[in-house]
């Protein structure tokens, strides 16, 4: 059986029910799509930019369009998987404690699912960093988790308001505490400002994406609380993210994490820091995302979308720990290791989609059937 015949077979046996949490798993998979991209294009496109932090940009520097593009549509995957990772936790805690599920019980599983995550960071994507234990996003992810076991407790709105202060204010703080040194230059680096801890480079200080998360969370108990307003206030959140955007990035000062406009170009203003994760930055992509969302609600995608994007959104973790070293031994095996273009990435990527979406699929079936294995962790 060739690899299109296994993909059709396993997405025609993948039931799909209409829920609140379907437009969710939709737009999960599509950023693991994106993400896909990005991470074909760190295997095999040797003109790949990655400038999207001052601490390594040179003001001046060029910015092929076609190249800047390819790495920006990627930029929507870490804002928008913290924020439904947030979504999603506020709805799986709900439905324990409707279940009966004591709150120490539902604490230490949401703590060591956080583990589990944050650990796999340098000990598996460790293959696909060169040997280096890179703390990135699922570093981000799982410390983020760790930290909602105990930040659940809050009240919704105040978990939200604490996300929208570490948003705007995490840059601020990072300036405050800029020349700290010892115990406090590690802590600095572990949660605001990229840099190295030991043999650790941290590529995701965390407070930016426990922010993003948070609002994720609120968003959830929104959701409950009012669902039918909930599509318009996403809308409106949209467009209000949006326009923050455009204030902070054309004023080109504060919120910009010291990644600065050249000119003013489109690819300049969408140039924004991701490392950190900087106003500009989380205004854009949470704003994009949550009008995707929006957008999503009450769609009604074909099954050519539906289906596809249903496995990828309700199997994430468990493509995220595939697909970056199926890419990375393709392109060793195929002696095209950053040596090739964008044609390659966007082939290699859609391959490694095609060939772990079977995969997925029953990864999905077997988790829906044994709720209570290992598998839940994934």
């Amino acid at each position: 059986m060739d690899v299109s015949t296994r993909v059709v077979t396993a997405l025609r046996t993948v039931p799909i029910e209409r829920s609140r949490l379907l437009p969710v798993d939709w737009l999960r998979g599509l950023v693991m799509v994106l993400m896909t991209i990005d991470h074909a294009s760190s295997s095999f496109n040797a003109g790949r930019l990655f400038g999207d932090s001052a601490q390594g940009w040179v003001p001046g520097t060029e910015l092929p369009a076609v190249q800047f593009l390819t790495r920006w549509i990627t930029h929507l995957c870490a804002p928008t998987f913290l924020f439904l990772a947030g979504y999603s936790l506020f709805i799986s805690v709900q439905r324990r404690k409707n279940e009966g599920a004591a709150e120490g019980d539902i604490t230490h599983s949401i703590a060591g699912r956080g583990l589990l995550i944050a650990a796999l960071d340098p000990l598996w994507m460790v293959f696909v960093h060169r040997g280096e234990w890179v703390l990135q996003v699922l570093y981000a992810i799982g410390v983020s988790m760790m930290a909602m076991s105990v930040l659940r407790r809050l009240p919704a709105r105040i978990c939200g308001a604490l996300g929208l202060l570490l948003v705007v204010l995490h840059e601020g703080l990072a300036t405050a505490f800029a020349h700290a040194e010892g115990v406090g230059r590690v802590l600095l680096v572990l949660t605001l400002v990229p840099g190295r801890v030991g043999p650790f480079p941290v590529w995701y200080p965390v407070l930016p994406w426990l922010a993003v998360m948070l609002l994720g969370w609120a968003a959830a108990d929104v959701a409950r609380r009012d669902p039918a307003a909930f599509q318009t206030r996403l809308l409106l959140a949209g467009v209000g993210a949006l326009a923050v955007f455009a204030v902070v990035r054309g004023l080109d000062g504060y919120g910009n994490s010291g990644l600065f406009r050249d000119d003013g170009s489109l690819v300049q203003w969408l140039h924004t820091s991701k490392y950190p994760a900087s106003l500009a930055y989380l205004a854009c992509e949470l704003g994009i995302a949550w009008l995707l969302l929006a957008a999503l609600w009450t769609a009604d995608l074909p099954s050519w979308a539906r289906v596809p994007l249903t496995i990828l959104g309700q199997s994430a973790f468990f493509f995220y720990l595939l697909h970056a070293h199926l890419l990375r031994l393709g392109a060793w095996s195929l002696g095209l290791l950053r040596s090739s273009g964008l044609t390659a990435t966007y082939v290699a990527a859609a391959l490694v989609i095609a060939g772990l979406l079977p995969l997925c699929a029953w990864f999905r079936r077997y988790k829906l059937a044994h709720p209570e294995s290992v598998a839940r962790y994934f």
